[in-house]
């Protein structure tokens, strides 16, 4: 079997985030870049696949600057055979829609039996890209399932919907996108670590895909303002004095939060 699983690159969740207020981008220079957490939950799914069917090949997909690399590599240790990565200077703040098409050429290189993806990144949260991505290559959409299985070339899952269960299932070859209710990925070990130096990956220019971005100086989607968040004010403090529970439900009240 072979796996495309996409991965991405994304500002620390556990660091603050800003925004650049000239061109309404993210600031990723503000916080270290790591392998987003969902991104390493996907690539366990492809790897537990790989634990029982040891035939199976895996490639990591991303977009990015050269900085990635680190992060492909990452990938690369923690057991993916191979990497694809997609740079151009023409790609600097790409929309979902070029977004998508990027990728979808990239993954039409190759005949993949399963498209692994996480439900929504951590920076963007847009929750799209699975679906765009099926579209663009006629492949049927499993989304957003927190368990799988795959028999006899057919996919199951298990979709989490409020108040009940789905139960999901397609022919294989397909497009899935998992959410964080799926295990935690595996460490990469030395061996793993050593062995992905010598993994190869590959780098692709708009040009190698055939896509074109929008002449210099125009924009698919536009920013039209940006703000910095306001500090956040400080908050109402009581003090027991024996009229506290009183004071509280006037407060809630006035809050309309009762």
């Amino acid at each position: 079997m072979k796996i495309a699983v996409l991965i991405k690159e994304v500002p620390d969740t556990g660091a603050d985030r800003t925004l650049n207020q000239h061109t309404g981008l993210a600031d990723r220079a503000a916080s270290e870049a790591v392998l987003d957490e969902i991104g390493e939950r996907t690539l366990e799914v492809a790897l537990k696949i790989l634990d029982s069917q040891p035939e199976t090949h895996i490639t990591v997909l991303s977009m990015g600057p050269q900085t990635i690399q680190a992060t492909l590599r990452k990938a690369l240790a923690m057991g993916a055979a191979g990497a694809i990565h997609v740079s151009d200077e023409q790609l600097l703040g790409a929309d979902l829609m070029l977004t998508a098409q990027v990728l979808a050429a990239a993954l039409r290189r190759d005949q993949y039996d399963l498209i692994l993806t996480g439900n929504m990144s951590t920076d963007g949260s847009a929750g799209m890209l699975p679906v765009m991505l099926a579209e663009l290559l006629s492949l049927p959409a499993a989304t957003s399932l927190s368990e799988i299985t795959i028999t006899d070339n057919v996919l199951q899952g298990t979709r989490e919907l409020e108040g009940a269960t789905a139960q999901v299932s397609t022919p294989l070859p397909a497009i899935v996108s998992v959410t964080e209710a799926l295990p935690d990925a595996r460490f990469p070990n030395f061996k793993g670590i050593m062995a992905a130096k010598k993994k190869p990956i590959e780098v692709l220019s708009l040009a190698d895909l055939d896509v074109e971005a929008l002449p210099a100086g125009t924009a698919r989607s536009i920013m039209l303002t940006v703000n910095q968040r306001p500090a956040r004010e400080a908050g109402t403090i009581m003090t027991d004095d024996g009229q506290a529970a009183t004071a509280l439900v006037e407060f809630l009240a006035k809050n309309n939060l009762v």
